[in-house]
């Protein structure tokens, strides 16, 4: 599905990844894991085009979009949801998901109904404008936009991040079902025990550079791995 492959990406003069290469199997959920600033949104931002390589590159389903254009990537499949989120906080959860809806062929798996039987919640605010939505309900409502572009290819970053347990727990359930329906997922994020309860394999960056490369099983026999890069 994905293939990263020795990537090096600059923010102006600053080297900021090193080298990194990472893949994504077709119906597989993979983790970028570690703490802050080691280059997990760099990698994930290298992948959509929105923070292009300098050198390496990556291939998507055997083509090489290295230099694709963002809005390109879209059309083949691939979906980003920043850590930010980025909704329309002056538009309604309806507005929002007509917004996302809009231009996405009639024929398409993820529909508004689908959508709605997989974030209730968002159905029963949908007249509710986003900006008055609680966190975990602004994180439903982004990947719900995302789905109503029909992705193969689902790149969450930081999903969890800022969320009450419980929110955190509903939401891993919901992506969950996400891959269970056949979408690959790539998602960087801090929280290891959310890691280990998504992915089928993880990645640890390290200043920049995939310092372990393995399933969730290894990784939680590597306790040495986890207390020297994971530990706050």
């Amino acid at each position: 599905m994905l293939e990263v492959k020795d990537i090096h990406t600059y923010y102006g003069l600053s080297h900021i990844l090193f080298g990194v290469s990472i893949r994504v199997e077709k119906g597989e959920a993979v983790c970028l894991l570690g703490r802050n600033g080691v280059g997990k949104t760099t990698t994930l931002k290298s992948i959509v085009g929105l923070a292009s390589p300098k050198t390496g590159h990556i291939f998507y389903q055997g083509q090489d979009i290295t230099k694709l254009p963002t809005r390109r990537m879209v059309a083949k499949g691939i979906r980003f949801v920043p850590d930010d989120r980025r909704i329309f906080a002056d538009l309604t959860v309806r507005e929002n998901l007509e917004v996302a809806q809009a231009g996405v062929p009639s024929q398409g798996t993820w529909t508004l109904e689908r959508v709605y039987e997989l974030f209730p919640v968002l159905k029963k605010y949908g007249n509710r404008r986003g900006g008055h939505l609680s966190g975990g309900e602004q994180q439903m409502l982004s990947i719900a936009r995302a789905l109503l572009g029909d992705p193969e290819l689902l790149i969450l970053d930081e999903p969890t991040e800022g969320l009450a347990p419980l929110i955190v727990r509903e939401l891993e359930e919901q992506i969950l079902k996400l891959k269970a329906a056949g979408i690959s997922i790539l998602l960087a994020e801090q929280n290891l025990k959310s890691a280990l309860r998504l992915a089928d394999r993880c990645y640890i960056l390290e200043k920049g550079r995939v310092c372990f490369a393995g399933t969730v099983e290894e990784l939680q026999e590597n306790k040495e791995v986890s207390h020297k890069y994971l530990s706050v």
